[in-house]
């Protein structure tokens, strides 16, 4: 969420962290359905996965959620701008000291602030028109991964998969598997071959970002 100071845009690892209405369901569905059926019939083949991790290391994620992130770049610099602006009002007006008329400081310190709501309302419908296209984005890929984790599990045998996604607020949740029992992996490869998309070249390091220095307006 944007602050009340400042408009900033999630980045992108945080998709690891989207609910998945599918995944979450679709998997307590499935493993209330193959832990009875296993109950009946014999022993268990059981897997683990990060449904959503799986999701977003994917080739296709990785390219899609990159070009989304694009998308917003110039909202992000827009945004910048508009920082910078105010933070130039606010240093002029301190420098002007007891040079200006109080009718003048007032008008200043109303456009400072008019300013300041105008980017704090920019900040919050970018972030939610981002998040709200992060979600369809994210919801698009995951049915068809989960496509590719339903083919994998039936290929080769298993009863019940778990998501162990540690963002998961409902039953199962994992407290240890076997590393044998992960299929995270598996299953991205899987889709990667199904879906033909390459590997997204990996990206240079960029230069560090000096601090940004945030003022605060004189009191009135």
């Amino acid at each position: 969420m944007i602050s009340m100071k400042r408009a900033t845009l999630r980045s992108l690892p945080l998709v690891c962290l989207l609910a998945s209405g599918l995944g979450a369901s679709a998997f307590a569905q499935t493993s209330a359905a193959a832990a009875s059926s296993a109950t009946a019939s014999g022993p268990s083949k059981v897997a683990v996965i990060n449904f959503q991790a799986a999701v977003a290391q994917t080739n296709e994620g990785q390219r899609n959620f990159t070009e989304l992130q694009k998308k917003y770049e110039p909202k992000r610099t827009q945004l910048k701008t508009q920082s910078d602006e105010i933070d130039t009002l606010k240093k002029e007006l301190q420098a002007s000291g007891d040079k200006l008329s109080d009718a003048d400081r007032q008008t200043r310190l109303r456009t400072i602030d008019e300013k300041e709501k105008a980017l704090q309302r920019a900040g919050e419908d970018a972030s939610n028109d981002f998040q709200s296209e992060m979600q369809q984005t994210y919801q698009q890929l995951a049915e068809k991964v989960y496509g590719s984790l339903q083919s994998y599990a039936e290929s080769n045998g298993y009863t019940v998969v778990l998501d162990a996604a540690t963002a998961q607020n409902q039953a199962p949740v994992i407290l240890w598997a076997n590393k044998g029992t992960d299929i995270t992996a598996a299953v991205i490869q899987a889709y990667n071959t199904k879906s033909g998309i390459p590997a997204p070249p990996t990206p240079v390091p960029s230069a560090p970002t000096p601090s940004h220095t945030t003022h605060t307006a004189p009191k009135q």
